[in-house]
């Protein structure tokens, strides 16, 4: 019975967490690597081999290296769309079928016109946890050090920048393709033309000027919501914004270069969304620029930012997403786990209180900031509730902002709309109903208002169209309509101090923009 005892003991100690070679090994990885580990199903096994075959390296900062890319990846993926119609019909389209952008969008509206509308959703989406190889990894780590040490721009660089900037190995949700060993060889002798071999900023250009010679962007990959790998983009030299910074990464990264993808989701003054690149230096100063278009120093952002995030490959636990609160739905990108807010790399910034008048919602302790975008109200910033406030941080200046909850599903506007002065100041857009006035309007979206030859403002408005005016009180009011002759269309009995928004009757919405009256002109926003 003795010998019994000590052989079932001695089996239930090795059965025990810990005690042997490998299993020791699991206990002392970070708990997010246990977690990614334990959520990778078949696929474990790739990603362990990864961390024994640089557990048993020399040099303990590529098996952090592991940890950081391994401990980030949940989320990261693969993902395709497919064009549907309101049934979940699939419907065919290739960007490349039509010879220009207009042409595309000619054939959208006539395939709206036989389907109904349409919309890309999502198709397949594949999880780098449980398809990405130990192969796959090892090279993009390996080849990371490699840059880092032997590149003698990247060598000051420190290695939190090279997890955050140089590391990561993919740049958004496109296919996994080995494009560092590609770039690197395509690279490999470009010291050999710079004046300087230390300047990162050099090395850049040199890049950004040979990616521009055989990649360009095209709008018609607007239509093209699945981003592209390296291969489709070596094959067809066209891409979205998207596909721009994505491909300048991998051809920066390669070489040690570190290079984000920095975004607005909504331009503040203008519709649509924007991505572009920047470089950050080891004193941690951030240069935009625009891969395959401009280079640093060169590049200008053309519109207002509200805010500006940055793309990055571990998650960031300031985010919406990982912070407690009533509501479990959450607006769109703000969902997301990994970016971070930098706007104040590129503007003076004011962190904004806003006080609502209106009752909250028990179930609610989050509020939303927009802008006026594509003819919506989008949400850019969040706030916690607080006695019925919430401050917004780090806001660009001179822009129109509306304060909103998000309620079954929907962005709702809950107060009024305010101007953020470049005083950190706040002017309200009150309107008053009560006190009417007669406008004289000469555009839909900001122009520079001259004066013709007898003294009247010259009118931007295409004669012959009707045209609709709405103004701003608890949600867009129509006022009235008018068509438009060759002199300012004039609308009577307007209320005053309001926003307003003018736009053709058989307008889309999305281009037209919101405007106040000051001194008898039209202000943009």
């Amino acid at each position: 019975m003795k010998h019994k005892f000590i052989i079932v003991l001695v089996s239930l100690i090795c059965c025990l967490p810990g005690l042997t070679g490998a299993t020791s090994a699991e206990l002392s990885y970070p708990p997010d690597v246990k977690a990614a580990l334990d959520s990778a199903g078949s696929n474990r096994g790739e990603l362990k081999d990864v961390l024994s075959h640089y557990s048993s390296a020399k040099d303990s900062l590529e098996l952090q290296a592991a940890f950081f890319l391994i401990g980030n990846m949940e989320g990261h993926s693969y993902v395709t769309y497919a064009l549907q119609d309101t049934t979940g019909k699939e419907i065919s389209f290739n960007v490349l079928d039509y010879k220009d952008y207009n042409t595309l969008r000619a054939e959208w509206d006539t395939l709206e016109q036989r389907h109904g509308s349409l919309d890309f959703e999502k198709k397949e989406i594949v999880y780098d946890l449980k398809t990405i190889t130990a192969d796959f990894l090892i090279k993009q780590i390996d080849y990371s050090f490699k840059a880092w040490r032997e590149k003698p721009w990247a060598k000051n660089l420190s290695f939190e920048q090279l997890c955050e900037y140089v590391l990561p190995y993919r740049g958004s949700n496109e296919p996994l393709e080995n494009w560092r060993e590609f770039f690197w060889e395509k690279y490999k002798d470009i010291e050999k033309k710079m004046t300087d071999p230390s300047d990162a900023i050099q090395a850049a250009k040199l890049i950004n000027d040979d990616v521009k010679s055989w990649f360009t962007f095209d709008p018609r990959y607007y239509y093209h919501p699945t981003d592209q790998g390296l291969s489709e983009m070596l094959k067809n030299h066209l891409g979205r914004c998207e596909d721009m910074t994505n491909v300048t990464i991998y051809a920066m990264r390669a070489n040690g270069l570190a290079v984000t993808s920095d975004y607005t989701p909504f331009w503040a003054n203008a519709g649509n969304n924007h991505a572009w690149n920047a470089i950050v230096t080891p004193d941690g100063k951030v240069i935009p620029f625009m891969g395959a278009e401009a280079n640093p120093g060169e590049y200008h952002l053309w519109n207002k930012l509200a805010k500006v995030y940055r793309k990055t490959f571990d998650k960031q636990k300031d985010n919406l997403a990982f912070q407690e609160k009533k509501q479990k739905e959450m607006p769109g990108w703000l969902a997301g786990k990994s970016y971070k807010d930098v706007t104040r790399d590129y503007e003076e910034v004011c962190n904004v209180t806003v006080n609502f008048n209106k009752e909250i919602p028990d179930s609610v302790d989050i509020a939303y900031l927009c802008v006026f975008n594509d003819g919506e109200w989008q949400p850019i910033h969040w706030g916690r509730i607080e006695n019925k406030s919430a401050v917004f941080t780090d806001m660009g200046k001179d822009i129109a902002y509306l304060p909103a909850l998000y309620l079954n599903g929907k962005v709702a506007p809950y107060g009024e709309p305010f101007i953020l002065l470049s005083d950190c100041s706040v002017q309200g857009i009150q309107g008053d109903e009560k006190k009417t006035t007669s406008l004289a309007l000469t555009s839909t979206i900001a122009r520079k208002q001259e004066a013709s030859t007898d003294g009247i403002a010259k009118t931007f408005l295409t004669q012959g169209k009707e045209y609709e005016l709405f103004y701003w009180k608890d949600g867009w009011q129509k006022l009235g309509s008018s068509v438009a002759g060759d002199k300012p269309l004039v609308f009577e009995k307007v209320p005053t101090e309001c926003l307003y928004w003018l736009v053709p009757k058989d307008s889309n919405k999305e281009e037209e923009r919101i405007f106040t009256i000051e001194d008898g002109k039209q202000v943009w926003w």
